[in-house]
């Protein structure tokens, strides 16, 4: 690869971990740069106001000043559509696509596309929602034929706080979500401090970890016509 290769991110506001993790995966690739937008999101829960915040005119608006930076590929590296519905993200990409003229994926079609590629249908689910929120994304799950057959959740809805969970609690949450012997784990939130746990936790475990940080980089990298298997130390996902 010899030009350059810009992604650009969709970020909810009160992200913290998705901007320093990205740019960290990405910065194992030769000639590849992550660049970032933001929009309003506080609170992950299904109140009215909260379910607003993924409202496309507000993502779209953020889209567009990704595309002022001429990215390659825009991504939303968030898990909305786990609760949403599938459909939302799909609808997002095609208007991503014809607002700005630029490829789109999302962190939740390339998890989809990663469970399709090795005919995963039994999966364990590991986030820090809550009960209703995590019961939706089971159940959106189950409508595409994916059982989740284990899942962790922590109770919170304040966005920010995601990222406060620690690497401790996360692997907790992994090896019990593991006792029920999934072909594959999620870590479904991208504000979460996972992807790094990757390499040693599959190692453990022997399950692959599919961080959502890191299906976002892995879709828009195929996107984007670059193959991800040139990323090391990051996870299984990358070479699939």
């Amino acid at each position: 690869m010899t030009s350059s290769v810009r992604l650009g991110l969709l970020t909810p506001s009160s992200n913290t971990a998705l901007e320093p993790l990205t740019s960290a995966i990405v910065a194992t690739l030769a000639n590849v740069s992550a660049h970032f937008s933001r929009f309003k999101v506080t609170e992950i829960s299904l109140r009215p106001d909260a379910l607003e915040q993924f409202n496309d005119s507000k993502i779209l608006a953020a889209a567009e000043l990704l595309a002022d930076a001429h990215v390659d590929v825009i991504g939303w590296s968030g898990t909305s559509s786990g609760w949403l519905g599938f459909d939302a993200d799909r609808r997002l990409v095609e208007r991503i696509q014809h607002h700005t003229g630029i490829p789109a994926t999302t962190a939740v079609l390339a998890l989809n596309e990663l469970l399709a590629l090795k005919s995963i249908d039994r999966l364990g689910l590991v986030s820090p929602y809550t009960p209703d929120i995590q019961q939706r994304i089971v159940s959106n799950y189950a409508g595409i034929g994916v059982e989740v057959v284990a899942e962790q959740h922590l109770d919170i809805h304040v966005n920010y706080d995601f990222a406060l969970v620690t690497q401790d609690q996360l692997q907790e949450m992994m090896r019990t979500v593991a006792l029920a012997h999934p072909q594959a784990m999620t870590t479904f939130c991208t504000n979460l401090h996972a992807a790094p746990l990757a390499q040693s936790i599959e190692a453990e475990l022997g399950i692959p970890l599919l961080d959502t940080v890191s299906t976002t980089v892995w879709g828009m990298l195929r996107t984007a016509g670059v193959s991800p298997s040139a990323i090391r130390g990051w996870g299984q996902l990358y070479n699939w």
